[in-house]
């Protein structure tokens, strides 16, 4: 891949001219250095296209790092972005988290004086993103494509592991829906669910993929391999009132037991319309299945939700977990959701395990269970064996006794 162009925007002339020489230093001679966000606008406006990163300064005087992210919104700047500060690490967090959502394609953050391995590594990972991201568009479904989907068997169960963090020992299993197009190949649920919420098909679709899990558990138990199963549900489903003899009714056909289902209900659907769901949920706590509030944290309403709803599991969000362990906040956040689910005698997950960093910090801090990239992806049935002999071999040196 040949070298990007980079345009630098600092109103510290030293700065500009230490940067560029880094950049210089690693093979990137194509630089453009600015003192004004309205001189580098006036290029990116004529050559936006031509520029494929850009170092960002938040704190500069006139228009400020921030304003200058919503100028690149405005002017549709699609490729990579580096946020450079002297600020603390929230300010900058809070800078990422906004560029994010505006869609930009935030690289990463550094703090000044800028090391030169830290550029190494944001060229590492810019070269690792660009093949997947150039010109990369997001298609949308139609329902009617959705509901063909359903009603041709087009759907598919991908399960990623959830293992005990002390231990390494691996206790179940997520379940998370692809659809196999027969033109797109696999499409992510993120491009599919929305629409069979909206369109109410989320209903059909919950029980192909739950009934479909509870099959694969008994495949697994027959084997000898005996999983908690976890199955994502939507407030839809939980708004029917036939929903809990649906779940039994399937329990009992896979010959499985109610306590080796899960069902994970996202916290930021649930806190819209929790009455509605209450009785539903409470009704399949007293049937002895367990319940797990999703993505923990990211709502607005948790303690809310652990007061109201007998959760017995958290997951607690992948955006305090990987990192934690350098990051002051979310390392706060963690042990506090941590601390109270010890209290309340609730089960801890962490998501978004990505790093041997990351292990360890769960280690130190004593969560129960974990899961993420570093562990393993979500993979189809047939290719969990092959993936647990592999695990078997790593648990000794990730977890010793």
């Amino acid at each position: 891949m040949a070298a990007p162009r980079v345009l630098i925007l600092d109103d510290e002339p030293f700065q500009l001219k230490l940067l560029s020489r880094q950049l210089a230093n690693l093979g990137l001679g194509r630089v453009d250095t600015f003192t004004s966000g309205q001189a580098a606008l006036a290029l990116l406006e004529q050559q936006a296209s031509d520029v494929q990163m850009i170092f960002l300064d938040l704190n500069m005087p006139g228009m400020d790092g921030v304003e200058f992210i919503r100028r690149l919104v405005d002017i549709h700047y699609t490729s990579a972005l580096v946020l450079v500060s002297g600020e603390d690490e929230r300010i900058l967090d809070t800078s990422v988290r906004l560029a994010r959502a505006h869609h930009l394609n935030v690289l990463g953050h550094v703090n000044k004086p800028v090391q030169p391995e830290t550029i190494r590594a944001l060229l590492k990972r810019w070269r690792n993103m660009a093949p997947k991201t150039a010109g990369e568009a997001r298609k949308r479904y139609s329902a009617a494509q959705v509901r063909h989907a359903v009603a041709s068997g087009e759907l598919v169960n991908y399960y990623q592991p959830k293992v005990e963090v002390m231990s390494g020992a691996l206790k179940g299993v997520e379940t998370l829906v692809r659809w196999r197009h027969p033109d797109d190949g696999l499409v992510f649920p993120d491009q599919f669910i929305g629409v069979a919420e909206e369109h109410g098909i989320i209903d059909d679709l919950t029980r192909i993929v739950l009934t479909e899990a509870l099959a694969q558990a008994r495949r697994w138990r027959e084997a000898g391999l005996v999983l908690r199963i976890a199955v994502n549900v939507s407030m839809d489903n939980l708004a029917r009132l036939d929903f809990t003899d649906f779940v039994l009714g399937q329990i009992v056909r896979a010959g499985g037991a109610p306590d080796e289902l899960i069902l994970e209900v996202t916290e930021s659907r649930l806190m819209t319309d929790a009455l509605a769901s209450l009785d539903t949920l409470t009704r399949l706590r007293l049937k002895k299945i367990s319940l797990s509030i999703d993505d923990l944290g990211t709502g607005n309403s948790s303690l809310a939700q652990l007061r109201d709803i007998p959760f017995d599991e958290i997951k607690i969000d992948r955006s305090f977990v990987h990192g934690a362990c350098r990051d002051n906040t979310r390392n706060a956040i963690f042990t506090a959701s941590l601390a109270m689910a010890r209290q309340l005698g609730i089960v801890t997950v962490a998501e978004g395990v990505e790093d041997q960093a990351d292990w360890d910090f769960l280690r130190q801090q004593g969560c129960d269970l974990a899961q993420g990239y570093f562990i393993a992806r979500a993979m189809p049935a047939e290719d969990l064996p092959a993936w647990l002999a592999d695990w078997e071999t790593r648990r000794p040196l990730l977890a010793p006794a």
